[in-house]
């Protein structure tokens, strides 16, 4: 049963955001431009914005483009490679360039140094299986012109010199293959974020509230959205009523949607992943290696868990991490409660719950093995990808919660998915948005899509159309079908947000 509507109350904001992470920065920074009259309040359960997900050291800091995350390639029975979500993806992330790059020159966002950087993406695998499904996957990919300059290559010398650190200590007998992509980056989603809130709340009409939590989200008869709010330095409890909501929450967007109790929302459930990095603490090491070098997942493991010896830049550092390894808990949130999980579970969600959890048997076992692992077990894996690597070397760092979207299927049952969902409204008053990567990579065209199905009017009107256009030039066409398009796009993109040369040592 929907709950009951509540008393008309007057409207105190035109849209809510809830979060502080990049998701709300992104389309609280778009509806201002499109329209600067609209009132924006946004809430924090934090002292501070991108303090989760959006957080360097909780996230890969990947520009997720397809170019090395073999994960979104996956291979076919008959062994050939389906690149459908790669393109999407690559598609999405040029998008977002786009973006920073319209702000950048807008003198919003400063110095593009501060969150983007030039970091080569390479895929790295060993082994006549995956050397052959690599080569499969590159010749696959060449199809697309977002692809068309990578580079391939088995041979060991041209590995060790795109990537030294993976080939010290290897034997010579050992198959190995390599692509590598020069226009791949590095970006600092929490220096980005932190970034964005600060020129959005020196805007009119815009309110930034730290350390308030959301307790209760109930829909009023005139079709706005009255949202408890509690203040967690004062302990007081306050009303406010807007016309849209958006909950941008990470792990916590589900308990928050299941308040609200739209039916589009049932049968949602979340299954959470916690991750850890293995840091390099000598800086030889770190200063030999500048690449992202992604490999192969383990059987049963979750998207997030591709392991990968990456190249960071960290409030201007150079840092060097291998991972992630996964793990589980309750906690939605890593600043959460060992309570979200059981609290989440309701009538509506628990048979594609079980339904998921029987169907992922593998990946319970995953999590569970990597849980028992003990130091020199995760040593070992890095090892696999950095042969001369030493112990002592290398240190154990925390990484952010991941909660996997459980979807409800018309059978009843449920699946989990690897990706982002966004849940919203018939009415388009309110969104959640659920899952984790690529997400925020690809967060503008994420929030391009709520527009279109929450702002539907506005976003026909030749006003909208021209503001989004001047964000976004290729909006509405297809860079992976036009390469001169594509082409002149890179070059702006790259141009302005510095990326035309390779991290220095």
């Amino acid at each position: 049963m929907s709950k009951k509507k509540k008393t008309v109350v007057e409207t105190d904001a035109d849209v809510i955001l809830i979060g502080a992470g990049i998701m709300s920065a992104t389309l609280g920074l778009l509806l201002k431009e499109l329209d600067p009259s609209l009132s924006i309040e946004i809430y924090e359960r934090l002292d501070i914005a991108a303090a989760e997900s959006s957080d360097a050291w909780n996230n890969a800091g990947t520009g997720h483009s397809a170019f090395c995350e073999l994960n979104y390639t996956p291979q076919k029975k008959d062994g050939s490679v389906d690149i459908k979500k790669a393109v999407q993806i690559a598609e999405s992330f040029e998008v977002s360039k786009q973006f920073w790059a319209y702000f950048v020159e807008k003198n919003i966002l400063s110095d593009p140094y501060l969150f983007i950087r030039n970091i080569p993406h390479l895929s790295f695998v060993w082994g006549k299986k995956n050397v052959e499904f690599l080569k499969t996957r590159f010749t696959s990919l060449q199809q697309c012109n977002l692809f068309k300059d990578m580079e391939y290559t088995e041979e060991s010398a041209v590995i060790q010199e795109w990537s030294p650190l993976v080939m010290e200590g290897r034997s010579k007998k050992d198959k190995v293959a390599a692509t590598k992509m020069d226009l791949g980056t590095d970006v600092n989603f929490g220096s980005l974020t932190r970034e964005m809130f600060s020129y959005l709340s020196k805007q009119s009409n815009v309110t930034l509230h730290f350390n308030h939590e959301i307790r209760e989200l109930d829909k009023v008869d005139n079709g706005d959205w009255k949202v408890t709010v509690k203040d967690l330095e004062s302990r007081k409890k306050r009303n406010r009523c807007a016309k849209f909501v958006f909950i941008g929450a990470g792990g916590g967007s589900l308990p928050l949607l299941e308040k609200s109790d739209i039916p589009e929302g049932k049968g949602f459930g979340g299954f959470p992943v916690s991750g850890q990095w293995l840091k390099c603490t000598n800086e030889e090491v770190i200063a030999r290696h500048h690449a992202k070098v992604y490999g192969k997942a383990a059987v049963g493991a979750p998207p997030m868990s591709v392991p990968h010896l990456d190249t960071r830049i960290i409030n201007g550092k150079q840092a060097l991490l291998f991972g992630p390894y996964a793990g589980f808990s309750t906690k939605f949130l890593k600043n959460g409660s060992f309570l979200d999980l059981p609290l989440s579970i309701k009538f509506n969600n628990i048979r594609p719950m079980v339904s998921a959890g029987l169907k992922n048997i593998d990946l319970t076992k995953y999590l569970i093995e990597q849980i028992r692992q003990s130091p020199e077990d995760r040593f070992e894996a890095l090892k696999e990808y950095l042969p001369s690597a030493e112990f002592k070397d290398w240190e154990l760092e925390y990484a952010g919660q991941r909660v996997q979207v459980i979807k409800k299927k018309k059978s009843g049952g449920g699946i989990l998915e690897f990706g982002t969902e966004v849940v919203s409204a018939a009415d388009g008053s309110i969104a959640a948005l659920l899952g984790a990567s690529p997400g925020a990579s690809t967060a503008v065209s994420i929030m391009l899509d709520l527009l279109d199905r929450c702002f539907k009017d506005q976003l026909q009107t030749p006003e909208w159309q021209a503001k989004i256009k001047a964000m976004i030039p290729t909006y509405g066409q297809n860079l992976a079908e036009n390469n001169e398009l594509c082409e002149q796009t890179r070059k702006h993109t790259s141009a302005v947000l510095k990326l035309n040369s390779l991290v220095e040592s």
